[in-house]
């Protein structure tokens, strides 16, 4: 939790809007490892400031207890203006200013507790992966978001394997038409509004080893490629714009 500073102090000012929110959506049935957890802690860091909101997701299938959740969200309240300091006691100001120099910390506290929880829970034995009627519902509240910027940081294979549709094919992933995958989402009604944001992909096309460990699963450049030509064109069906599609990692940070 992420306490108001302006509550704490007792000072009226009113708290602005977030200059950025970023939603992260962490994928249950992907089997993240040590390098890509860590690169996803890494790349939501950076907006543990003030003046920014965050807001942790976790989703898989809408079976077996697992559903869309929302695990820990907060608001670091952006620094007062000279103005409104000016109009503010001094023992207000101190306890302000001690308040804010410590929620940076709240904030990658809670952050880091709701990462350890979904890490923890992720299994790649769910059966199901209903993706693109998870994301329906968090675009839900990406639109709702009073922030100036608004960022969708996803951490999945982006392989859905629901009743609308499946993109695997004998434990690997299959090669998908994009036009043709575009044509049942329309046809099922399943496009989301995002109101604008940005989003970014990790983990896309990732697939679990072989329980020996002994093998990955190769992912054929051209499967990989349909794959994100489908999200591309969802994306932008669904008012966001896919900046990155990591698969499976990042090549550059979040901005």
């Amino acid at each position: 939790m992420v306490p108001s500073c302006r509550a704490y102090a007792h000072i009226a000012a009113p708290t602005a809007p977030a200059d950025v929110e970023i939603f992260v959506a962490v994928d249950q049935t992907t089997p993240f490892d040590a390098k890509l957890k860590q690169q996803i802690a890494d790349n939501i860091r950076p907006f543990l400031a003030p003046g920014k909101a965050f807001t942790i997701f976790e989703f898989s299938a809408f079976v077996q207890g697992h559903y869309v959740n929302v695990l820990s969200s907060g608001l670091i309240e952006p620094p007062l203006s000279v103005e409104s300091r000016n109009d503010i006691p001094k023992q207000s100001l101190s306890k302000f200013d001690q308040c804010m120099a410590l929620a940076p910390k709240h904030a990658t506290v809670a952050v880091g507790k709701a990462l350890k929880s979904v890490f923890e829970s992720s299994s790649s034995d769910i059966s199901k992966s209903d993706i693109v009627g998870s994301l329906k519902e968090i675009a839900g509240r990406v639109k709702q978001s009073s922030a100036k910027d608004k960022i969708v940081f996803l951490a999945s294979d982006m392989l859905e394997n629901s009743s609308i549709s499946s993109f695997y094919a004998k434990n690997g992933v299959r090669k998908i038409d994009p036009e043709q995958e575009m044509k049942i989402m329309a046809s099922n009604q399943m496009f989301a509004d995002f109101g604008g944001a940005r989003v970014f992909v990790l983990g896309a096309g990732l697939i679990q080893e072989d329980k020996a460990g002994t093998k990955g699963v190769y992912r054929d450049p051209k499967t990989i490629a349909s794959l994100e030509s489908f999200w591309r064109k969802w994306f932008a069906k669904s008012n966001a714009n896919l900046v990155e599609f990591g698969s499976p990692a990042l090549v550059a940070p979040i901005r």
